[in-house]
């Protein structure tokens, strides 16, 4: 599926750990695509689908826009995440209507929590090894 030669046509990056979506908004039947499949069949779990929805939902624009993204990097749950965070900045350029009821429920938040490096002399980036006395 390509993306729609619509003149309505929204645009908005996502990020989360380490993953990144582009997402396009266009007025539509509300079909959500991530990779070129259906939301449904690309994201599994289905409380990720309900992350990935939850910005149309709380806008009330689920049947109002067809959503077609793009997901690098990260697993599942964070392109999820990556996803919801393009989707609710691609609903603040077509109404700044949206914008409190997002803010409100922090879509427009982008999540920094990333993996904390390993620190040389232990076993993880805070985990140290067993101290023996003897």
């Amino acid at each position: 599926m390509a993306i729609h030669n619509d003149s309505m046509t929204y645009y908005a990056t996502g990020r989360r750990k380490t993953a990144v979506a582009r997402v396009w908004l266009f007025g539509g039947a509300g079909r959500i695509t991530i990779n070129r499949r259906e939301a449904e069949r690309y994201v599994t779990r289905p409380t990720n689908m309900k992350i990935v929805e939850q910005p149309l939902i709380v806008t009330n624009t689920r049947d109002k826009f067809d959503v077609w993204a793009t997901a690098k990097g990260g697993g599942l749950s964070a392109q999820s995440g990556a996803v919801r965070l393009g989707i609710a900045r691609a609903l603040l350029r077509i109404s700044d209507e949206y914008r409190e009821s997002l803010k409100e429920m922090g879509y427009l938040t982008r999540d920094s929590r990333k993996k904390e490096r390993k620190k040389y002399g232990r076993k993880g980036a805070r985990a140290r090894f067993q101290f023996s006395k003897r």
